[in-house]
C-alpha cells in the first residue's frame, strides 16, 4: 500500500465526511420512500 505521509488527518476527515454524506442520502432516500409508501 502506497501510504503518503502528507496530511493524513485532512485525508482522514474528507473520507469521513464523504462516508456521512453518502450515509445521509441513502437515509434520506430510504425515508422519502417509505414515506411515500405509507402516505398511500
Amino acid at each position: 500500500m502506497g501510504q503518503e505521509n502528507r496530511e493524513p488527518e485532512t485525508n482522514l476527515k474528507g473520507t469521513l465526511v464523504s462516508v456521512f454524506v453518502v450515509g445521509l442520502i441513502i437515509i434520506v432516500m430510504w425515508v422519502a420512500v417509505y414515506l411515500l409508501y405509507v402516505a398511500r
